[in-house]
């Protein structure tokens, strides 16, 4: 009886760390709400002239014509990301760039510049395949940390500023046989308290824990983004979230 009370917490620490440093994402969770019905925005609230449902997938477009007055986004409305577990896929063109916001602020302030401003967490979305201007790092969009954590590091954020445990999660090559350009990448999102993994196509590419005192994010919206700048598209399919309890 001693030995296997000695046991069990050693097995249950050894199957902690393990489901911790998983390369894969954990098998899909049940219960996932779907955010994107596939025929119309429902739901969601963005500049009627960038975003619209096209071919059953969300399409948000920038033109000559029709240009974002600064960065604008597609928010989803009645959806809170705290602890989370968001699975989506998505592509776009190399023009510009694109993200998805979570633990985000809508941004009503009268001086912003459109309607839809959202700042907080950002999963970078790019058609790139040159490091380290890639998918998948987090961008402090509209704050004063710029890019938090690299795709391919495993950090964390203090008091004092980040610190890199290690940089090798992905490198140059195999994020270039990774990443498929001008077509579909899936894109997985983990959230558990201060504790942030970012998958890409079954691959976990980014580990970030934030203990930042003034500026780590608990909770916030989600939104899609569409770059000011250069004209751009974007689209994201098979959007899904559920709350981790």
């Amino acid at each position: 009886m001693i030995h296997r009370l000695i046991l069990v917490p050693i097995l249950a620490c050894l199957i902690s760390f393990q489901v911790v440093n998983a390369d894969s994402p954990p098998p899909e969770p049940a219960g996932m709400k779907t955010l994107f019905n596939g025929k119309d925005l429902d739901g969601w609230d963005g500049d009627p002239r960038l975003w619209n449902v096209k071919d059953e997938v969300i399409h948000g477009e920038t033109t000559p014509e029709a240009a974002a007055n600064g960065n604008t986004f597609l928010i989803c409305k009645d959806t809170r990301t705290k602890d989370f577990d968001l699975r989506l896929s998505f592509r776009c063109n190399a023009t510009n760039n694109s993200g998805i916001q979570y633990r985000s602020k809508h941004i009503t302030d009268p001086n912003v510049k459109n309607n839809w401003v959202v700042r907080g967490y950002q999963h970078e979305l790019r058609n790139e395949v040159t490091l380290p201007n890639i998918s998948g790092f987090i961008y402090d969009e509209g704050g004063k940390r710029g890019r938090i954590c690299l795709a391919g590091e495993q950090a964390k954020w203090d008091k004092e500023g980040k610190h890199v445990i290690k940089s090798d999660l992905i490198d140059q090559a195999k994020f270039q046989s990774l990443f498929k350009l001008d077509d579909w990448n899936d894109v997985v999102i983990i959230a558990k308290g201060n504790h942030i993994q970012h998958y890409l196509n079954n691959k976990l590419i980014l580990d970030f824990t934030d203990e930042d005192p003034q500026n780590a994010l608990s909770e916030g919206i989600m939104a899609l983004q569409l770059h000011a700048g250069k004209p751009m598209w974007a689209e994201f399919k098979n959007i899904r979230i559920v709350e981790l309890k």
